[in-house]
């Protein structure tokens, strides 16, 4: 998925061999749900440090999602 609409800059976003570009000013939360995945099983790191599905992202932001995983305890 990209929007290559003149003037806008874009957020990059990685999640396994998968790459979007989406329009900035966006927040994490509101940006997995735009590229189709659940919020509830992903994290997002920005700059090497993970943050919160509310953190509001700019334009220009890289973004690398994270499928989070669990064990079962017995």
């Amino acid at each position: 998925m990209s929007y290559p609409e003149v003037g806008w800059a874009m957020i990059k976003v990685t999640y396994r061999d998968k790459k979007w570009e989406v329009p900035g000013n966006i927040t994490v939360r509101d940006l997995i749900v735009k590229v189709g995945l659940n919020p509830e099983t992903i994290l997002a790191v920005k700059n090497g440090k993970l943050i919160n599905d509310g953190t509001p992202l700019g334009e220009e932001d890289e973004i690398r999602l994270i499928a989070v995983i669990s064990g079962g305890g017995r």
